[in-house]
């Protein structure tokens, strides 16, 4: 009787455990096919607090980088915290995180080749996105699947893809979180922009005065040749943190006040 007792004991307490976990945890996985890239992507899903409770759709934001975004133990420098920077804001909105091809980052990331680091690849990359992993998104979650609803964000390389992403599929994103971004990786983005005759986008720049030598020069070039573009001029906004270095911190410090300001 008293073996009986404690293995119920010992049951209920595991099966405590596993609930408090789970409850804690607010993101899933799944796995996609990546023919563009020859590979299976590991997606990361955020969703808001109360999904489940509603009925409603909700706006997308696509993130870079997956590893970084949820979890300090899969991370490479520290976390962004956004399901809990999220939580804390109610900001309703779902995320989608996809995992960096590690050793292929550099290449994924890149719209362009660098004569030292090669890289490239970032119209196969963002093929994958808009033509295999949204229309799976749109299809398994309730999202406001139009351009003014999709936002596409990241930092680093990420930042570089992002603003990419806008200016190559405008009709599929319509808002960019771009923060310290790679625009040092090749000149080739500088010109396409200033081959834009109008730019209708939402545009949040974000960077530290504290990270490379040329990252507030490059980003300031950058924002000039924009501005002048921009359909909308209240959709532009560029942020210089003092002190700011290149790294996580930064990142996730501002995150919650970019995406507020994205969906306003």
């Amino acid at each position: 009787m008293k073996l009986i007792f404690s293995l119920r004991l010992l049951l209920s307490l595991l099966v405590f455990m596993s609930q408090n976990v789970w409850s804690q945890k607010r993101y899933a996985t799944f796995e996609i096919e990546s023919p563009q890239l020859k590979t299976t992507k590991k997606i990361w899903v955020y969703l808001p607090k109360d999904y489940s409770k509603q009925t409603r759709n909700y706006p997308v934001i696509y993130m870079h980088d997956a590893q970084n975004l949820f979890d300090a133990q899969t991370s490479y420098a520290g976390e962004w915290n956004v399901d809990e920077t999220l939580d804390s804001l109610k900001l309703n909105v779902i995320v989608i995180g996809i995992e960096h091809g590690n050793e292929k980052r550099l290449e994924e990331l890149t719209p362009y080749q660098h004569e030292k680091y090669g890289g490239g690849n970032a119209d196969a990359y963002l093929d994958f996105i808009v033509t295999s992993l949204k229309p799976h998104v749109d299809k398994t979650y309730r999202t406001k699947t139009k351009a003014k609803h999709t936002t596409i964000f990241g930092s680093s390389l990420g930042g570089l893809v992002s603003y990419y992403a806008v200016l190559k599929y405008a009709e599929v994103f319509e808002k960019a979180g771009v923060f310290s971004p790679s625009f040092w990786f090749t000149n080739d983005i500088f010109a396409l922009t200033e081959n834009k005759e109008k730019i209708n986008a939402k545009l949040y720049f974000l960077c530290g005065d504290s990270e490379s030598e040329d990252m507030v020069s490059d980003l300031t070039k950058m924002t000039t040749l924009v501005e002048k573009r921009m359909y909308k001029k209240s959709n532009f906004k560029q942020v210089i943190i003092k002190d700011g270095k290149h790294n996580e911190k930064l990142w996730r410090e501002n995150f919650g006040e970019a995406v507020r300001w994205l969906l306003k």
